[in-house]
């Protein structure tokens, strides 16, 4: 990790209650993923090129339309004022002066409105299927009024994996934050009475639909024309589906390690996905993305860009927007800086040449 991010966390997790935290970092089952997308990106060594010109390197690049300024987005992450009493709105402020793409989840703490009404740069609005469809599609319509670019449907979610951390702590979302773009109806389960359970996981049980299949996509594909990326892919098998189905974009992920324990690492599978995917829809991989360089190693493997998560959330606990902005530069710097180091100035230099398994 690069040590200012680590700065980062020792802060944000000094400030933030244990259970906040807990639920923040922690994981499925054994939690044996939290350190496997980890161990997954150091096995990968980069392989420079040198006398190359790289003294003007460019790290822009664009996603579906969207202009970046570096191949960097921040992944849907919920209720962001756990961290921050601002919450979606202080992301959406640092991430559009990074010029990052912010991927807000259908779980935020601020509204919709609000997040777009911060933001100068991209937005993009994640959804969960859930039993009643009718929230979905009021939230797809005031994304849609409110400028965001594409929805992402985590698909890797049927049910909420058990989270020891949450169960122990029987952990609740805090009085005075909730997920304010959902009906409250729908968020009964601000609580729970069952010992052992958090009220997280009876949530998911009650609302996600557990039963949608491949064929329902095509029922929200005709009730929206904004790009629909698929998130929690693993194998090259639903990468096929994906684009066989029309998925716009698809984004490599096991979830932070929230899921299925003992899933494969996200960067394990980029590679088969890519290449099941060649080039019919952008390919973005999130998981650990701790460093610079670590963008870089995405790239070669075939993504277009990468998410990073919990630095986020960091950032944000550590000084609000400010926070978020400078974990945002801290990884496009390394990232610069890495491309001059590769001897590969443009984002499109970067393939599977460029790095190499111990």
């Amino acid at each position: 990790m690069s040590p200012a991010l680590h700065e980062y966390e020792t802060v944000a997790r000094e400030r933030l209650a244990g259970p906040v935290w807990d639920f923040l970092a922690g994981g499925s089952g054994t939690e044996s993923m939290l350190s496997a997308g980890r161990e997954a990106l150091d096995r990968i060594r980069l392989r420079p090129r040198l006398l190359v010109d790289v003294s003007d390197c460019d790290p822009r690049t664009t996603l579906l339309g969207a202009g970046l300024s570096a191949p960097l987005g921040i992944a849907p992450m919920a209720y962001h004022r756990l961290a921050h009493d601002e919450g979606e709105s202080a992301t959406a402020r640092a991430a559009g002066e990074a010029g990052a793409l912010l991927t807000v989840s259908m779980f935020a703490s601020r509204t919709l409105e609000e997040i777009a009404a911060a933001a100068t740069g991209p937005l993009w609005l994640q959804l969960y299927w859930l039993r009643d469809r009718r929230p979905m599609i009021d939230l797809v319509r005031r994304a849609e009024e409110a400028g965001y670019r594409a929805l992402v449907l985590t698909v890797d979610a049927p049910r909420v994996a058990r989270r020891p951390r949450d169960a122990r702590n029987g952990f609740a979302v805090p009085e005075g934050i909730r997920a304010v773009n959902i009906d409250p109806s729908l968020m009964s389960a601000s609580h729970t009475d069952r010992p052992g359970e958090s009220a997280v996981a009876r949530h998911s049980r009650e609302q996600f639909d557990p039963s949608v299949t491949w064929e329902d996509l095509a029922w929200l594909r005709e009730r929206t024309s904004l790009p629909i990326v698929l998130k929690g892919l693993l194998t090259k098998e639903d990468a096929e589906l994906a684009v066989k189905h029309g998925a716009d974009g698809i984004v490599v992920s096991n979830h932070g390690g929230r899921q299925l324990d003992f899933a494969r690492p996200a960067m394990e599978a980029l590679p088969e996905i890519s290449e099941a995917v060649d080039g019919r829809c952008p390919v973005i991989v999130d998981g650990s993305i701790r460093h610079g360089a670590d963008i870089a190693k995405a790239l070669c493997l075939g993504a277009d860009i990468v998410f990073v998560g919990r630095p986020v959330l960091w950032g944000l606990a550590h000084s609000g927007s400010a926070g978020v902005l400078s974990v945002l530069r801290i990884l496009m710097e390394e990232f610069e800086e890495v491309m001059a180091l590769m001897g590969a100035p443009r984002v499109r230099l970067f393939g599977p040449s460029g790095v190499t398994l111990r």
